[in-house]
């Protein structure tokens, strides 16, 4: 096997634009560790497809946040890096079970390459004092950004589900600040207030509700002003009218069992549709009539939201501290549409699931350092979801070992937070999060709450790792003051 100190001194422009093919944001490469890259080559030379995984089990686990990554963020510091993020995965072949674990720096697009070389040396070095022999390291150019009526109607199940989420109670509800109606985000999940109490709340991030460039980052509380709205239209169901028609194209004219068997059953789907349709018709009116004006659509004011900080300054605990609580009217949510926190599966993963998981319990910190299932390669993994403003429902993994985001503020003020960290399932799965999925709540496959999702890294545009503060730090925080 090839030396993992080895290195490429002479990357070449292909390299570094197309090492990462296949992720979502296909950043630049800098600078690495490890075996000399081979161009592809051929009449037919496609780049190698790069996926994303969970790193498992793994000798860095046990000194990661203990000390390791401060140790390479102070080198960093002290080389004068201009970093954004240390993430550690496993950097894969799509298709391929074995992938070495990497030591993942995003930094921002000043690094020459000369300059990459040698911090990515010093961090193996560091690596090596601490016995980690077999983690490469990379760095890539990335930022982190952060990702900004009538009653609502009850959960839907059914063709008209797509279309009906927006305004249900299910989670993923859109909200923007009225003040600030071009910056949506998504509601996370339902809090009674007390034990005695029918005050219905919900926790979002603060970063939408009470948007950086309108607001003072300041603690805020207010039981009067209206600051969140529900604020969305709905869409049409004809893609997926589209796409039924397609596959009965894709089979006409031929004669066997899985042909006969795929054409009736995109026949029967089809037929159901085109029913739906009808119902949709007469949603897309109601909705014109009834959520028309910002009145109707008024979801609730904010009752309280911390300023943005790392740490609470009461734990040990350096997660991202961004999260603002929305008490909800009556007039949109009471005992006759609310089921909870539920999430609405049907229309979403396929055209026949026709389920919905509903949360009875939150994800231990243990578990999500130290996983108890299995992906497909053998490795300790969660797999989760989240049904965003955006990019709608979606699944990844959970990794175990958790990243860190460096924050720079205006006045020069520097800041590193600690993250969990979601990867897309593969490659050629969607990408997890997009802008405005802010706020999305992040539940596992048995239904149990893990974190609240409010940034990223990757590019301005795309996402190559969500991050999210795990739900235990924010129960804590939020009990405290509430």
């Amino acid at each position: 096997m090839p030396s993992h100190t080895s290195f490429s001194h002479t990357m070449s422009e292909m390299e570094a634009y197309t090492y990462y093919a296949g992720l979502p944001s296909r950043p630049l490469l800098v600078a690495r560790t490890g075996a000399p890259w081979t161009a592809p080559t051929g009449p037919e030379a496609y780049s190698v497809i790069r996926e994303l995984r969970a790193v498992g089990n793994h000798a860095l686990k046990q000194v990661w946040e203990d000390n390791l990554a401060l140790k390479i963020h102070d080198a960093l510091d002290s080389m004068k890096v201009k970093w954004t993020s240390t993430d550690v995965v496993r950097n894969a072949n799509a298709g391929e079970t074995f992938a070495l674990v990497v030591l993942w720096i995003g930094v921002m697009p000043a690094l020459s390459i000369d300059d990459g070389v040698v911090v990515a040396l010093k961090c193996r070095e560091l690596l090596v004092k601490f016995n980690i022999n077999d983690v490469k390291v990379e760095i890539r150019e990335s930022v982190v950004t952060r990702s900004a009526g009538p009653k609502l109607l009850s959960g839907y199940f059914g063709r008209t589900a797509g279309a009906c989420e927006p305004l249900s109670t299910t989670l993923g509800i859109p909200i923007c600040a009225k003040s600030t109606p071009w910056a949506e985000s998504t509601g996370g999940f339902f809090m009674i207030a007390g034990a005695n109490t029918k005050r219905l709340l919900l926790v979002t991030t603060r970063h939408v509700v009470l948007t950086p460039n309108k607001n003072e980052n300041e603690h805020f509380e207010n039981k009067d002003d209206s600051k969140g709205c529900h604020n969305k239209e709905v869409r049409g169901n004809r893609f997926e009218t589209d796409y039924l028609e397609r596959c009965i194209q894709a089979v006409e004219g031929k004669d066997s069992p899985e042909a006969n068997r795929k054409r009736d059953y995109a026949e029967n789907q089809l037929g159901d549709a085109r029913k739906a349709l009808s119902k949709l018709n007469i949603l897309s009116q109601n909705t014109s009539t009834h959520w028309a004006t910002p009145e109707n659509r008024l979801l609730g004011h904010v009752v309280l939201s911390p300023l943005i900080s790392i740490g609470d300054g009461s734990s040990n605990e350096d997660y991202t501290e961004d999260w603002a609580v929305i008490e909800i009217v009556t007039s949109k949510v009471d005992a006759g549409n609310f089921i909870g926190n539920a999430i609405n599966l049907e229309s979403c993963i396929s055209l026949d699931l026709g389920s919905r998981c509903i949360s009875p319990g939150t994800t231990p910190d243990k578990e999500l350092h130290h996983p108890i299932t299995l992906d497909k390669n053998g490795h300790p993994c969660l797999r989760e979801s989240k049904r965003g403003r955006t990019s709608g429902l979606t699944i990844g993994q959970a990794n175990g070992v958790f990243s860190y985001a460096r924050n720079y503020y205006d006045h020069g003020k520097v800041e590193t937070s600690k993250e969990w960290a979601i990867l897309p399932l593969n490659s050629t799965s969607r990408i997890f999060s997009e802008k405005s999925d802010s706020g999305s709540v992040i539940i596992d496959d048995i239904g149990r709450i893990g974190g609240l999702l409010h940034s990223g890294t990757g590019s301005a545009t795309d996402t190559d790792v969500t991050y999210a503060t795990p739900i235990s730090f924010l129960l804590f925080v939020a009990n405290s003051v509430l």
